[in-house]
């Protein structure tokens, strides 16, 4: 099947010349290609590529190479954050080690999530000197310490500084040794954001360990 219409043609016992070659060249036109799915003939009787006309059919993967690929700005991906289908954009990648800027549409380097988690505050403390409280990252508070109480009655402990919110739970138990036979029993009542009574039910004084939970 021919792919071009000649611009010339030459009969028997017509002259070769100079014109007539570039007659037939340069008034040649394509005709309707074969792979009409890819290419098709313009109305100036060029053969021009179909708009949406090339398919992973006609590229191979290995002639898709990094190096044809169009250059991307530093710190920039190419990717969709739009949360729909469309066609890939540049995508920041933000180096922040407070994550300052919280955005949803920004890729952290490495460095910078690992310099986040490193550094939040109370997560991993690097000392302890025998605070009587530590802050999770969530915003749980947690105190502990011990008290002398006086035996069988109450004995009010107050914390450094109370709980912002609310104090949700507080534990007790003896520092000592218990008697099995009586009751030496010991209980937290009257829990407040500042603070709780320790009631020991033994027949002697005693420290007492606590543990309280809020926030």
């Amino acid at each position: 099947m021919a792919i071009l219409t000649r611009g010339h043609t030459f009969n028997s016992g017509d002259q070769v010349t100079s014109a007539n070659l570039n007659n037939l060249a340069d008034a040649a036109t394509f005709d309707d290609p074969v792979d009409k799915t890819t290419l098709e003939k313009h109305t100036d009787g060029k053969l021009r590529i179909k708009p949406n006309g090339v398919g992973t059919t006609q590229i191979a993967t290995s002639s898709v190479t990094k190096a044809k690929i169009e250059n991307v700005a530093n710190m920039k991906v190419l990717g969709n954050t739009s949360g729909s289908a469309t066609a890939p954009q540049e995508v920041s990648v933000l180096d922040e080690d407070n994550m300052s800027s919280d955005s949803a549409t920004a890729l952290a380097t490495q460095q910078s999530i690992k310099a986040y988690v490193d550094s939040a505050p109370n997560f991993t403390p690097s000392t302890y000197a025998g605070e009587e409280s530590v802050t999770l990252p969530n915003g749980l508070i947690m105190k502990w310490g011990k008290k002398n109480c006086i035996a069988d009655g109450n004995t009010a402990v107050s914390f450094g500084t109370g709980f912002p919110t609310a104090c949700v739970n507080v534990q007790c138990t003896h520092n000592s040794s218990i008697s099995t036979t009586s009751d030496a029993g010991v209980a937290a009542i009257s829990v407040s954001q500042g603070g709780f009574d320790i009631r020991n039910g033994g027949g002697s004084a005693g420290d007492i360990f606590w543990q309280a939970i809020g926030y």
